[in-house]
């Protein structure tokens, strides 16, 4: 199986992330634009946390509290799973189905990377059955 570096998409360095203090309603604005559902939540360059739109619905929109006013460091999920550049691909899928997550964290010892998304792995798998497929049509043909 392929390593997860494989996945990351080059985005010229930049990595996208809120701070704790930032405000919930700030992370949601950058979570659309981005057009993504998670967001490494950084201090520094230390990766402190995760931001996710399942954080939203369930710790600010099931419980009544204001975005404007909650920040990000009071509902970000705080013990991240993390991956490193040479976790294999189904590896990552296998810990995403075992723990109920979508999104994995590529670090290199304390260097953040990037973000993996169960959608990346899933692409990633319909390409390879893609390529099969056509590499054994060419076969039958030839």
């Amino acid at each position: 199986m392929k390593p997860v570096a494989t996945l990351l998409k080059p985005n010229a360095g930049a990595i996208w992330h809120v701070r704790p203090e930032d405000s919930v309603f700030h992370a949601l604005q950058v979570l659309a634009n981005y057009e993504v559902g998670a967001l490494m939540v950084m201090a520094g360059d230390q990766l402190v946390g995760v931001f996710s739109e399942r954080d939203y619905t369930r710790k600010v929109a099931l419980q009544g509290r204001n975005s404007k006013e909650t920040t990000v460091a009071d509902i970000m999920t705080r013990n991240v799973l993390v991956v490193t550049p040479q976790t294999g691909t189904r590896a990552c899928m296998s810990l995403m189905s075992e723990r109920k997550i979508r999104h994995l964290p590529v670090l290199d010892g304390n260097t953040v990377l990037g973000m993996i998304s169960i959608r990346d792995l899933l692409d990633d798998i319909i390409a390879d059955h893609e390529q099969t497929i056509s590499q054994l049509e060419n076969y039958i043909r030839s």
